[in-house]
């Protein structure tokens, strides 16, 4: 049995859960989030434990692998329209920063032209501090959250000699040595 999938999933106080067939829908303070379950997967939601409960028919490959998953997607689902997800990212670089553009991010990282990202409806994006070094990202919706979080990094991913670049706040780019001359004979 899976030891994720086998979990129940508590509703806290405020949200309301709609199970129609296989149409998951989620509603809370924050706003609301819809979601297509795998035919082969069961969602319950039990109203008097105030619970939802992910059941799998059988012991099959495919089963095993999408209880957990269905589990894990209606739990970021919960935590979305309770608490909303957040990623934020630093800009290293000497003349390197971001600035807001109505509801874009306009990128200069060493291009010749600066790069514009506009974000999903449903994620907003804003520089936090002056210098324009520090980028928040937040949303109720986990995955196009940390997507648009990456898109914005792979426009220039830290490079290990100097460690200039797009990182994650807490993320620890690993450097190298530069070329090392040696005293030779």
């Amino acid at each position: 049995m899976s030891r994720i999938g086998r979990l129940p999933i508590s509703i806290p106080a405020g949200v309301t859960v709609t199970i129609n067939e296989r149409t998951i829908t989620i509603k809370g303070a924050k706003g609301t989030l819809t979601m297509e379950h795998h035919p082969g997967i069961q969602v319950k939601h039990d109203s008097a434990k105030n619970e939802i409960v992910v059941i799998r028919p059988d012991e099959d490959r495919l089963s095993r692998s999408l209880h957990g998953l269905t589990r894990t997607l209606v739990q970021n689902m919960v935590v979305g329209v309770t608490s909303g997800y957040e990623k934020r990212l630093k800009i290293e670089g000497l003349g390197y920063q971001a600035r807001m553009d109505a509801q874009s991010i306009v990128l200069s990282v060493g291009y010749a032209n600066q790069i514009k990202l506009t974000p999903e409806p449903g994620v907003t994006v804003s520089v936090l501090d002056k210098e324009g070094t520090q980028i928040l990202v937040t949303g109720i919706d986990k995955q196009k959250v940390g997507q648009f979080a990456a898109d914005i990094r792979a426009v220039r991913k830290p490079e290990p000699y100097k460690g200039k670049g797009i990182r994650y706040q807490n993320e620890e780019v690993r450097r190298k040595d530069g070329k090392s001359f040696a005293s030779g004979g």
